[in-house]
């Protein structure tokens, strides 16, 4: 391509539409290109399926009228709507900044013969080092002897300094991966580095693995005294661990979920951490999001530690997601096969 190639940089408050003009920029140097940045929110919860809106918003207004004459786009959360589609024909690429490419409309950007491109592995690293921290948080109640401390003012947390109450090191500990993909593979290995007895359930994988690979789930939860999820949700995960599942778990075992809220039953693990059976949990994703206020996890913040899908909230992360979207740009402007594409 000899003419100047104008591509839109619809980032937001994470993946800033400054990142992605530099990203852009380095990868286009020396080709003739324009930038043009433009902020989005989205009306929607973050990370909600947005693929199939099709109603009029602000943002897809913005996003039409950003996108006047540009064949590219680079967005995080745009709507690329039917309606965003329809309106600029002239689009050719879209990259979206993410692990797939929720807020398209992938059967209109077929139909006009747009290339969907997306950002896949962008936050593995830092999904992996969010679990291991609330993993250790969870296991030592670091957040529980903060809040008595630094918010209330008590020591009350030296409590946590007894036999009866102190919590468990990960020297030796047998600890369950459900999940060997690009976050379970480098959870197992800071596990490992850790002296931890790590074990693995995924069907799917094939070869060598940090850890022991164990044939069935039922055989992991009996073995395991902290299991961690990394399994994506699919029609098959989906209640993946529930009452009989938990049932399984040697008594005072600790469950970790940072992959998706769905793979885990909210209910049958509250029921095991009232009773006494599970002595932690820590979580960072919910089968609703954001956390309904009348939500059972919040009544149980004694044993349990919540963030707010905060995983894949590191700089590096946002960084990395518009350095592969700009490749992709860089590839359909030198006529090359997408790396990843779902059109």
């Amino acid at each position: 391509m000899t003419d100047a190639v104008r591509v839109v940089a619809a980032g937001d408050h994470f993946v800033l539409p400054s990142l992605i003009t530099r990203a852009v920029g380095d990868e286009l140097r020396g080709q003739p290109h324009e930038v043009r940045e433009l902020t989005l929110g989205w009306p929607l919860e973050p990370f909600g399926p947005v693929a199939e809106v099709e109603e009029a918003c602000d943002a897809e207004d913005e996003l039409i009228e950003a996108l006047a004459g540009a064949r590219v786009l680079v967005t995080q959360m745009g709507p690329v709507t039917g309606r965003v589609l329809a309106a600029r024909p002239g689009l050719r690429l879209v990259a979206v900044c993410r692990g797939g490419p929720v807020n398209v409309n992938l059967d209109a950007a077929r139909a006009r013969g747009v290339r969907v491109c997306f950002a896949p592995g962008r936050n593995a690293a830092a999904t992996a080092e969010f679990a291991v921290g609330l993993l250790l948080a969870a296991l030592r109640r670091i957040p529980q002897a903060h809040d008595l401390l630094a918010r209330r003012g008590s020591w009350e947390g030296a409590a946590y300094y007894t036999y009866e109450h102190g919590g468990l090191e990960l020297e030796d500990l047998p600890v369950g991966l459900i999940g060997y993909g690009a976050v379970g593979s480098r959870v197992a290995r800071a596990l490992c580095a850790f002296g931890a007895r790590v074990m693995v359930y995924d069907p799917y994988i094939r070869g060598e693995i940090h850890g022991l690979r164990v044939a069935s789930l039922d055989d992991l939860l009996r073995r395991s005294r902290v299991v961690t999820l990394h399994a994506r949700l699919t029609a098959a995960t989906r209640g993946l661990i529930g009452a009989r599942e938990l049932a399984l778990l040697p008594h005072g075992a600790v469950v970790v979920n940072a992959a998706r809220g769905p793979l885990l039953d909210e209910d049958a693990l509250c029921d095991a951490l009232e009773s006494g059976r599970l002595s932690a949990a820590a979580l960072d994703t919910y089968a609703r999001e954001p956390l309904p206020p009348e939500s059972r996890l919040r009544a149980l913040a004694d044993r349990v530690v919540l963030t707010p899908h905060l995983g894949g909230a590191s700089r590096a992360v946002a960084e990395k997601a518009a350095r592969i979207a700009a490749a992709e740009v860089g590839r359909w402007v030198r006529g090359e096969p997408p790396a990843h594409c779902l059109t």
